[in-house]
């Protein structure tokens, strides 16, 4: 199958290199130097190029915030039958694109990053598709998704959005509030270490990616939730109040068994 990748960065290398085994892939960048850490695989500058290609597929690894923008630049040059996706873990506006477009499309979400995950072995991680998506966009990736051993759910554009804001809101707002009163110390605990490096590989992130996952409509009411559950805690460590911390903690250890 021919591939079109769009965008070099750390998610679109990652792909063309898993797919670049089986498949006829190629990469497209504007910027050239990024092109430089890609192999096996047809590098691109010019979306003219593209037209000459014919792909069959067209991941859209672009930043989050140029999605759209990366697709509007390459769309004249696809062939009608191409079928267009992306990766992005923000979807906001995609869904009304896709529509617009009329063109068979998928949408998913491999819920893992350069930063953290263990790219040698993902059978702990996750991957998102998007119920909506054609029947043979969702058919080539979760063939690729089941290749990468990944865990692969199917979710509606609305479902997705409302797990986003619970399963990356609250620890990217935990991760950030944290990094923001720490100070540096000489001699830290393995704890602290481990927080700490959860923020660094969080900031490492794009802000436009951070500050769109927090502002998620459904963001809001999740951190409400924390800021009652802290104002609880406070509580309890103010008044010294060895029972209450006993059953906050038996809650705790409940809920994530």
């Amino acid at each position: 199958m021919k591939i079109q990748i769009l965008g070099a960065g750390k998610m679109g290398s990652f792909f063309a290199d898993v797919l670049s085994f089986e498949h006829e892939v190629a990469i497209f960048d504007s910027n050239r130097e990024q092109l430089r850490f890609t192999y096996n695989c047809i590098r691109m500058s010019d979306p003219a190029e593209i037209a000459a290609f014919r792909p069959e597929i067209l991941i859209n690894a672009a930043t989050v915030q140029f999605t759209v923008e990366a697709f509007r630049q390459v769309l004249p040059y696809l062939p009608e039958s191409c079928i267009i996706s992306d990766i992005a873990s923000v979807k906001n506006g995609l869904k009304k694109f896709y529509e617009e477009t009329g063109r068979p499309f998928v949408s998913t979400h491999p819920m893992f990053g350069p930063t953290f995950a263990n790219l040698g072995n993902l059978s702990s991680e996750n991957a998102i598709i998007i119920s909506e998506s054609s029947h043979l966009g969702k058919v080539f990736f979760r063939d690729l998704y089941n290749t990468l051993k990944l865990n692969i759910f199917e979710y509606t554009f609305e479902e997705h959005d409302e797990t986003i804001a619970y399963s990356l809101s609250i620890p990217f707002t935990s991760t950030l509030v944290f990094a923001s009163v720490m100070k540096h110390q000489e001699a830290p605990g393995t704890t602290f270490k481990k927080h700490m490096a959860i923020a660094r590989g969080l900031l490492s992130e794009d802000d436009y990616l951070l500050t769109e996952i927090l502002f998620n409509p459904r963001t809001p009411k999740q951190l409400e939730q924390i800021r009652k559950e802290l104002a609880n805690l406070l509580q309890i460590i103010e008044t010294r109040d060895a029972s209450a911390m006993k059953k906050f903690l038996h809650e705790i250890r409940r809920k994530i068994v």
